[in-house]
């Protein structure tokens, strides 16, 4: 397990776009896609840019950000595996590293308050 939290944010973006350019390009898939790509990079983003905060307010605010978004790419991943079951072995580990990294992000928050 990687716990360098730059390093497994990207990693786990990384993991969502490979899932995304293997999926059918239809009408649904589309828009959750879409959804989906902007919720799972801005996670890494965001932390990334939690590392360089001057101020602990900021930094608390982007820790977050990072938790929204992390609940949120949960969220798009189960709406893409109700409409793409047949990638249920690659969306479930997904689904628990996105819940993880919320419950980081969460923790992370908790203790710098």
């Amino acid at each position: 397990m990687d716990f360098d939290l730059e390093d497994r944010t990207l990693k786990f973006a990384k993991n969502c776009l490979d899932l995304c350019k293997q999926l059918q390009k239809d009408v649904i898939n589309l828009e959750l896609v879409k959804q989906f790509v902007r919720a799972c990079c801005s996670v890494g983003a965001n932390y990334r840019e939690a590392n360089d905060t001057i101020t602990k307010k900021d930094f608390l605010h982007k820790i977050a950000i990072c938790r929204r978004e992390s609940k949120e790419s949960k969220y798009w991943l189960e709406l893409l595996l109700h409409t793409n079951p047949n990638f249920k072995l690659q969306i479930e580990p997904l689904i628990d590293e996105s819940h993880q990294l919320a419950r980081i992000f969460a923790s992370i928050g908790a203790k710098k308050k």
